[in-house]
């Protein structure tokens, strides 16, 4: 089996990509003799005849040291984010040109964005990374506030991305890319948030008033970010919608009651259904 030759940490891949689709988007990505890319395990769509495939520690980057060490640590990053310790290379092992497809995991938009036009470096939230160029290194970013540690939920460990290539994040539902100005504030809710720029200042604050947090349905703590810098949020972050899946699931168990009244069990009686 051939293997992946190592990558010098300051070696990017150039890639060419495609998006394709409109509400379940894939991103088609195209790659030169050699050229290679790295996603999360189980995100693959399809690859052409001639891309080896390789399951390795951490992102392959080669940015955590050098050595079973150095993979370790990086490996030690990823679990902290609660992913997998695993990803995976697509590297074109053919004479031609290759392609490889990657989906997105629910109704969203698929965001391409170049490291380089951003300073080399993003801040994600942890669930919307989807595949990187070879050579982009992915870690964590620790918040350095505690009530970030303690309260920020979804958003507390976020992924760092650096480099200078392509990356691509998923963002559920629509998509909302802003620029905050110098101390421009914005209040979010903490799932909302896809990426940010580094220089934009992140933190949790509570929501205020006994009874806005019992009952108000927002959670009791939400996100503030302050610019300069440009801001990635989604309108349909995977835990909202897990949940309400869960709640119809739940009161569907209970008699069906969620299936439309008569035309539903006019539907279980066609059907033979009569529990």
């Amino acid at each position: 089996m051939n293997q992946i030759p190592p990558l010098l940490p300051t070696q990017m891949h150039e890639i060419e990509y495609k998006i394709h689709g409109d509400d379940m988007q894939f991103v088609e990505i195209e790659l030169d003799p050699q050229e290679a890319v790295v996603a999360e395990a189980g995100g693959m769509m399809f690859m052409d005849d001639g891309i080896a495939m390789e399951t390795i520690f951490g992102d392959g980057s080669g940015r955590s040291g050098s050595g079973i060490l150095g993979a370790l640590l990086g490996a030690g990053k990823r679990l902290l984010t609660g992913e997998s310790l695993f990803m995976t290379v697509f590297q074109n092992q053919a004479a031609g040109k290759k392609h490889v497809a990657f989906g997105a995991p629910y109704p969203g938009k698929i965001i391409p964005i170049r490291l380089s036009d951003l300073g080399g470096e993003l801040i994600a939230q942890k669930d919307s990374f989807l595949c990187a160029a070879k050579g982009v290194s992915i870690g964590i970013a620790f918040q350095k506030r505690i009530g970030v540690g303690l309260f920020g939920g979804e958003g507390f460990i976020m992924q760092r991305l650096t480099g200078d290539g392509w990356a691509f994040v998923h963002a559920g539902g629509t998509l909302l890319e802003r620029t905050l100005g110098p101390g421009e504030v914005l209040r979010v809710d903490t799932g909302c948030i896809v990426a940010f720029q580094p220089g934009v200042d992140y933190d949790i604050q509570y929501v205020g008033g006994v009874k806005t947090a019992l009952f108000g349905g927002e959670g009791l703590f939400f996100a503030t970010l302050r610019g300069p810098g440009r801001i990635w949020l989604q309108s349909l972050p995977f835990s909202r919608l897990a949940g309400r899946i869960v709640a119809a699931a739940s009161q569907t168990g209970k008699g069906g009651r969620e299936e439309g009244s008569v035309l539903g069990g006019l539907g279980r009686m066609i059907d033979g259904d009569n529990s």
